[in-house]
């Protein structure tokens, strides 16, 4: 890990299931500017998301969780939760499946991440960068050997804080992700390969 970031004390790993769902709608119903969202903006169909906004998409991922898949994983700070990663097949995520600037780039099965969101106190600190490693970490526990993300090129943004919830293609790089396609100058669609241990 670089010097630049400061990973607090005490922070631990854990992927959302039914036994953490409720950490999950506490984070996201105390702290997140966008709480309608509820992470299922890359899982629908845009009419379908926009209808729902709100307590219709917090059905929607509570199913998910319901079903027994999971949607991404959840950062805990001395046992609160922190930070959120939504990372999954990238095949859970339809909307982003008919992107014409995200779509894949070929065949290969990989996993994605889509969304980060950080409570406000621990932002500016590296938390990101930690849930990068930990949601790569899970993937290749679950059989993935590559791992995918579309983060936002700031200085190509007219309202970066606005864009910025798929994370910041600096500290991807950092982690060793590489650009495979650019179809849109705000965003690149990166790769991560999981090598054998």
């Amino acid at each position: 890990m670089t010097e630049e970031y400061y990973i607090p004390d005490g922070i631990t790993f854990q992927p959302v299931t039914a036994d953490n769902w409720e950490d999950m709608q506490t984070l996201f119903r105390m702290h997140h500017e966008f709480s309608g969202c509820w992470c299922m903006y890359w899982r629908l169909k845009r009419h379908e998301f926009d209808k729902d906004y709100g307590e219709g998409n917090r059905q929607a991922m509570a199913a998910i969780v319901a079903s027994g898949e999971t949607p991404g994983i959840l950062a805990y700070i001395d046992g609160k939760p922190a930070g959120w990663c939504s990372v999954a097949p990238r095949s859970a995520f339809g909307s982003l499946q008919r992107s014409p600037k995200l779509k894949p780039v070929d065949d290969l099965p990989v996993w994605s991440i889509v969304c980060f969101f950080v409570a406000r106190q621990w932002r500016g600190m590296g938390l990101s960068y930690a849930l990068i490693k930990a949601a790569i970490d899970y993937a290749s526990g679950q059989g993935a050997k590559i791992v995918e993300a579309y983060p936002l090129i700031p200085e190509a943004s007219k309202n970066p804080g606005m864009s910025i919830y798929m994370g910041v293609i600096s500290t991807f790089q950092k982690l060793g992700f590489h650009e495979v396609e650019r179809r849109s100058p705000l965003r690149a669609i990166m790769r991560y390969e999981i090598r054998e241990q």
